[in-house]
């Protein structure tokens, strides 16, 4: 069995390997936090949370370089299953070597319940996708589980929510994006509110169970004190007697 830290040391190898290439890759997903969250990280571990793969986003004009740089560090791809993938903007890549180990690369947005665009994000930080984007990765998901909810935990108690990106949860940027989008600001508030009844369910200090729901109801705060566009304003007046997300298609692994 791999040790848990081989998968994080893994998405710094080809992170390293993808900017030797010139290829502007950060990386998402659980490894981002576990990498962002080192004062933290512990709550993976002790709450139950196991890393299962890579999750990387790159740009669309990388997309025929980024088969053969994987190809170089010992993946394959599925070429059946490429097909289907990459109309989710997407690439599986297989390791050769540990056949439990798979690379998910995106392209230019991150296509589920809702979208997140990252074009013009990718320089903000580094080797990870910035901590706004890591936090509207997770609230993005209509039928958000507990391993992402232990995510949105650990980042909140790592870090400060303020209006910039250094080391802080840019509240500014996520409250901007939700006032132009009144289906993603739908599910991402319900879901930071369903986050904090959760918190009550997991063994964790009273003083980090109270800073958590504290950030959370900053976030809600500006989040609703963000003045919001015309398109928002009649999209919430349909509210939801019309779907408001996405399905995702499952590709299985």
């Amino acid at each position: 069995m791999p040790e848990k830290n081989d998968l994080v040391d893994e998405a710094i190898r080809i992170f390293n390997y993808a900017k030797e290439k010139g290829i502007l890759l950060r990386l998402m997903g659980s490894i981002a936090f576990r990498i962002h969250c080192p004062k933290f990280s512990w709550i993976h571990e002790e709450l139950g949370r196991a890393l299962t793969d890579i999750d990387c986003m790159t740009l669309g004009k990388y997309i025929s370089h980024i088969p053969k740089i994987f190809t170089e560090i010992g993946y394959e791809l599925n070429k059946e299953e490429a097909e289907s993938s990459i109309l989710l903007g997407r690439y599986i890549f297989y390791n050769k070597e540990h056949k439990g180990w798979h690379v998910d690369v995106f392209f230019d947005r991150l296509n589920m319940c809702h979208t997140i665009d990252f074009r013009g994000r990718l320089e903000i930080d580094s080797p990870t996708v910035s901590l706004a984007d890591l936090m509207l990765e997770k609230l993005q998901i209509v039928k958000i589980n507990e391993k992402d909810i232990k995510d949105v935990i650990m980042l909140l108690l790592e870090h400060k929510i303020g209006n910039g990106d250094l080391e802080t949860i840019n509240s500014a940027y996520i409250s901007s994006l939700l006032s132009q989008d009144w289906e993603f600001y739908y599910t991402a508030t319900n879901n930071l509110k369903k986050i904090k009844i959760f918190l009550d369910e997991y063994e964790l200090k009273d003083e980090y169970r109270s800073e958590v729901k504290e950030k959370i109801d900053q976030l809600l705060k500006d989040i609703e004190q963000e003045p919001k566009s015309f398109k928002w304003k009649i999209r919430a007046k349909i509210g939801t007697k019309q779907k408001w997300y996405k399905d995702v298609e499952d590709i299985s692994h």
